[in-house]
This record gives C-alpha cells, structure tokens and sequence, in this order.
C-alpha cells in the first residue's frame, strides 16, 4: 500500500481532533498576523513622527535647511578669511613698533625736553622723529628708515630709539 492509502483511514478516524489542530494553528497563526500588524502600525507612527521633524516641516525639508545653512557659514568663512587676509596686508604697512628716548639735549634747558621716537612698520620700514627742545628755538626732524637702517646720520638717541623699537617685535 502506499503512504496516502495508509493515512487517509487515520485521517477519518481523527478528524474531529485534525480540524481541531488546524483551527488552533489557525488561530494562532491569526494572533501573529494581529500582533506584527500592531507593531507595524507603531513602527509606522514613529516614522511618520520622525519625519515630521520639529515645528511640522519633514526631515528631507530640516536636512536640505541645514545643508544651505552650512553652505552660507562657508561662505562667510571664506569672506571672513579673505578679510583677514586684506587686513594682514594692511597691519603690514601700519606703525607696529615704537621706541622712545626723552634726552636733555641742552645743559641750559631743564628736564628731558627734547626726544627721539622711531616708528616701524612690520618690515622695519618707517621713520625716526627727533625734537630738540631749547630755550629759544626747537627744531624737528624726520629721517626715513628703510629695512632698519636709515641712510641719514642717526644720533646716539635716535640709534636707541631706533633698536627699542625692533626689540618690540621680539618680545611678542
């Protein structure tokens, strides 16, 4: 006899306990189909409720929001940065570093009225001022510095003036 032969007599015996069982496999596969669709449902509402983002607007809307955000503080960098750079330039060329002497440059005169004041530039490029101070005239004068060297005669002040004020930069 074959396998279906021999079942089939079984199966007529028991059938009120075979549809038993298939109801019961039924009904729990029924319990899971209901299960794993309220998990979907709340997997679904979380999503929707991820997506909505703050305020309402959608994630893809905040996400593309915050791209040209980024985008413009770039772009401000850069300009930030190119200012910055301008502005070095500029620093470059501004009186940076001053030395002062005050000297008595008369022992008819009282105190240190008269001075020597050099004025440099990053490079060392500027000027030396000097004030002589006397009782009945006061001169000025201006020598050009180039590089820390000037091409005119500088006085043992204006030298001092002139070397305090490249030690200003050394000392930062």
């Amino acid at each position: 006899m074959d396998v279906i032969g021999q079942i089939t007599p079984w199966l007529m015996e028991n059938i009120q306990y075979v549809i038993i069982a298939l109801t019961a496999a039924i009904f729990l596969a029924l319990i899971v189909f209901i299960s794993i669709n309220l998990k979907l449902a709340k997997l679904n509402r979380r999503y929707e409720k991820m997506m909505q983002g703050a305020n309402g607007a959608n994630l893809e809307e905040l996400l593309q929001k915050h791209i040209e955000e980024v985008r413009q503080a770039t772009d401000k960098v850069s300009r930030l940065d190119r200012d910055c750079q301008r502005l070095d330039g500029t620093l470059r060329t501004c009186v940076q570093k001053v030395g002062l002497v005050r000297f008595n440059a008369f022992e008819d005169t009282g105190s240190d009225l008269s001075f020597a004041m050099a004025l440099l530039d990053a490079g060392n490029n500027g000027v030396v001022l000097s004030s002589i101070f006397g009782r009945s005239e006061s001169r000025i004068y201006a020598k050009p510095v180039v590089a820390g060297v000037s091409s005119y005669f500088l006085t043992d002040e204006e030298k001092e003036a002139l070397a305090q004020a490249q030690e200003t930069n050394s000392k930062k």
